[in-house]
């Protein structure tokens, strides 16, 4: 009884919504179809491609770590190999090496893989910018420390959670 008397008085508290509401009584009417309102002289809020009105076209992230993408400003292909041969000293300079992805880009980090004749892909994971970048790490497993403390998102999911490369452009 007591839980009847208590959903009762919530229920009671359900009126018309205000915006239902009209400011002079009027006719009562039985439940049914209700007519759609009349224009007021107002337009209605446009609806962009996000479905939802007043919205319009979402714009893009304004932070450039989010997400690797193919480098404007980066390295080339050709320096992060000449960086993984030189004082990085990953490989000998006789080997083979072409770049099989890359370089991304996300918030002046890289990301690059190489194909290695006769050995497995290698990751490289470089920073700074594109004239004189740093090699922060390369191998197999490129998801150290240095990668999961200070680099961007776009960077740390390639690296460390094994990110898609099916990035346009890439």
């Amino acid at each position: 009884m007591v839980a009847v008397v208590l959903v009762a008085g919530l229920l009671a508290g359900c009126g018309t919504p205000p915006e239902l509401r009209t400011a002079s009584p009027g006719p009562v009417s039985t439940p049914g179809r209700t007519a759609a309102p009349a224009p007021t002289g107002t337009a209605p809020a446009p609806v962009g491609p996000t479905g939802l009105p007043g919205l319009g076209t979402p714009t893009p992230t304004t932070d450039p770590g989010l997400v690797a993408v193919a480098c404007a400003n980066g390295p080339t292909g050709a320096r992060v190999i000449d960086l993984v041969r030189g004082r990085g000293g990953v490989l000998p300079r006789d080997v083979r090496v072409r770049v099989s992805s890359g370089p991304l880009c996300a918030a002046g980090w890289h990301y690059t893989i190489l194909d290695v004749t006769g050995h497995e892909q290698l990751q490289v994971v470089t920073r700074g910018s594109g004239s004189a970048p740093r090699l922060v790490t390369a191998g197999t497993d490129v998801c150290t420390a240095e990668v999961r403390a200070a680099g961007p998102p776009g960077i740390r999911n390639l690296a460390c959670e094994g990110g898609a490369l099916g990035v346009p452009g890439a």
